[in-house]
């Protein structure tokens, strides 16, 4: 099983803290909104360019190396059909399961996973996604699925 970078952990240990800090403060809907507040803009910077990409699949896979660099184990799958671009981003290694039980969490998903897609959906709002499959709830990956309407090529 791979290792995550010490900065992923490091970064990780922040959010599980701030949310953690903020939930008994203000309430876990409160600390949620908080804890998005610029996160879609960070999200269109990190991930615009790659969904300028012709393809979900092609941004995706240029990820691969990011993901690789701090430690995770990502696989792209293009399932675009019908009119739809579609990717399911499978991730066989989970980082943020031990350092989410550290803060008093019984899984990762909510800080960690689902505050990156609701970022990522206020960032492209025409880009849809969910968690099919969570390691943290006994899975042998995770899954997620992105969509969008596809793209009309120029090529016809």
């Amino acid at each position: 099983m791979q290792k995550a970078k010490p900065e992923l952990i490091a970064a990780a240990g922040k959010k599980f803290a701030q949310f953690r800090e903020l939930t008994e403060k203000q309430g876990e809907e409160n600390a949620w909104e908080s804890m998005l507040e610029g996160f879609p803009e960070l999200q269109k910077q990190r991930m615009g360019p790659l969904l300028a990409l012709p393809s979900l699949a092609e941004g995706f896979r240029a990820a691969v190396p990011f993901f690789s660099a701090v430690g995770m184990d990502m696989d792209v799958v293009d399932i675009s059909n019908r009119g739809v671009d579609a990717v399911l981003e499978i991730q066989r290694y989970c980082p943020y399961l031990e350092i989410c039980l550290e803060y008093g969490f019984d899984t990762p998903c909510r800080v960690i996973c689902e505050l990156d897609m609701e970022a990522s959906h206020r960032a492209f709002p025409e880009m849809s996604g969910e968690i099919l499959s969570r390691q943290a709830l006994g899975s042998p990956v995770c899954i997620f699925k992105y969509q969008r309407p596809g793209r009309i090529s120029s090529t016809k």
